[in-house]
């Protein structure tokens, strides 16, 4: 079996490493080094043109070469952000052609940042029960009510928001997807500081927040179909395999200059078969989302295959940056202002919040519920009666 990628496909590899030898130096201007990426097509790189993407038609091995290359020279691979990786693929499939020709291209340069509107104080894992109301006023909604836990709020420049706007409708039924602007008056946002000692999070509140109707994506009452349809992009983004594979280099590297009584960590065996460990888990993961971009590709629906992506992938992140912290030894302890601090203290805040990211976009718990009943077809748990009768089986 001959595994090369054969004459075409390796002498685009070198175009990737010329293009990253010769550029480099600009990958710490963020918005320049996004608006270079994607005039060379390596970001944004199947986006339709007039979209402000490069227009290039899928191919799952140039994909890869990409990820590898810029995994392999530890540079970024551009912005993976919540505007790029998930509202963008969303308006793509639902919004209409003034919604994508207003926002993508802006959104894909970096130009506009967004933040997610979804989760509420009240409504726990059962989003759909969310109580942040929007009522018609003329040419307007107008929406009160709070959010929580939104990234990025505090900085964001619009938001993508879901709102009850048909009360009277099933809850599954009632929901809209709005966008707006952060800045329209009656918007508060409050940092939430998390266990990192960072406010990565934010509570929003809305009083008489007025919206367009015309800002809606896909209809009113159709915000949970479009809502499931970001969801899928976030999942995604949350466990994906380049950046793993980036953490692993950074991995190896590490335990290369580490040394225990004068032996490096990579000749220790306990350590290295940790590693290896983990290398393989990377290296599966990594195949996956190829599985996955095939499926893409064929316009397919890959089923159990991305539902296991969020779980595999936050889960993986985490152990990947418990070895680090184990590795660096009693610096690993470390944390704040301490001079002692390897690299700013970066893996113990990766530790740290990736520990969240287990629990937030849906917890493993939630994840492990949607494999088993979504997935593999498993009847759903059983849930008491009102009256606490003895329990009844949920249709499914």
């Amino acid at each position: 079996m001959d595994l090369a990628y054969g004459p075409e496909y390796e002498a685009f590899r070198q175009e990737v490493r010329d293009f990253i030898a010769k550029h480099r130096d600009k990958a710490s201007r963020r918005n320049e080094w996004q608006r270079l990426l994607m005039a060379h097509g390596y970001a944004a790189r199947t986006i339709p043109k007039e979209y402000g993407g490069y227009g290039a038609e899928p191919d799952i091995l140039k994909s890869r070469i990409i990820a590898e290359e810029f995994a392999s020279a530890r540079v970024p691979m551009g912005i993976a952000n919540q505007g790029i990786s998930m509202l963008v693929p969303t308006l793509l499939e639902l919004g209409t052609e003034e919604q994508k020709r207003k926002w993508i291209e802006p959104t894909l340069k970096g130009e506009i940042v967004w933040c997610q509107g979804y989760s509420e104080p009240g409504s726990g894992s059962d989003l759909a029960s969310l109580q942040t109301k929007a009522v018609e006023d003329g040419d307007d909604f107008v929406i009160n009510g709070q959010k929580i836990w939104t990234s990025t709020a505090q900085a964001a420049d619009m938001i993508f928001c879901l709102v009850r706007t048909e009360p009277d409708k099933p809850k599954h039924e009632g929901i809209s997807y709005l966008i707006f602007s952060m800045k329209t008056p009656g918007i508060e946002v409050r940092p939430l500081v998390t266990m990192t000692g960072l406010a990565e999070f934010n509570e929003v509140f809305f009083t008489d927040v007025r919206v367009p109707k015309k800002d809606i994506v896909a209809g009113r009452g159709q915000g949970w179909y479009v809502a499931n349809a970001t969801l899928k992009h976030e999942r995604g983004m949350l466990g994906d395999p380049n950046q793993a594979g980036s953490r692993l280099k950074e991995i190896v590297a590490l335990m290369q200059e580490e040394t225990v009584d004068g032996e490096r960590l990579i000749d220790n065996p306990l350590y290295r078969d940790r590693l290896l460990q983990l290398q393989a888990r990377v290296h599966a993961m990594q195949f996956h989302g190829l599985r996955l971009l095939t499926a893409s590709a064929k316009k397919e629906d890959p089923g159990i295959a991305r539902l296991i992506v969020k779980l595999q992938g936050c889960e993986l992140n985490h152990q990947l940056a418990a070895l680090a912290i184990d590795a660096l030894g009693e610096i690993g302890v470390l944390y704040g202002q301490s001079p002692h601090l390897r690299a700013w203290g970066t893996w113990q805040h990766r530790y740290m919040f990736d520990l969240g990211l287990i629990i937030g976009g849906g917890t493993a718990q939630i994840q492990k519920n949607i494999i088993s009943e979504r997935g593999l077809g498993m009847p759903r748990e059983p849930k008491l009666a009102k009256d606490n009768a003895e329990p009844k089986l949920e249709k499914a």
